[in-house]
């Protein structure tokens, strides 16, 4: 048999800082060409016209202009339809 002591339980290792999504820029606000407009985990929202999406799902704008979402239906890979909310920039 080892002699090795029981190790005791650590409870508070679990301390991780927020990851700061949502939306950044609402409807009616105007914006320049490569700001932030919704920080996301999945496409929860989709990129319209004059924005795109990066790496991580965060929506940019693509252009300067003034922010509006708008809520459309996308058709999923099994043909079901779901809402979505749709972010552009005008």
């Amino acid at each position: 048999m080892s002699h090795v002591k029981a190790g005791g339980t650590s409870k508070n290792i679990h301390n991780n800082a927020g990851q700061r999504l949502g939306v950044k820029r609402f409807g009616g606000q105007k914006v320049n060409a490569g700001e932030v407009l919704v920080r996301q985990t999945g496409a929860t929202k989709l990129a319209g016209e004059g924005t795109y999406m990066s790496r991580d799902f965060t929506i940019h704008a693509g252009i300067a202009g003034v922010v509006g979402f708008n809520k459309v239906k996308k058709n999923h890979f099994t043909g079901k339809t779901v809402p979505r909310t749709q972010v552009t920039v005008q």
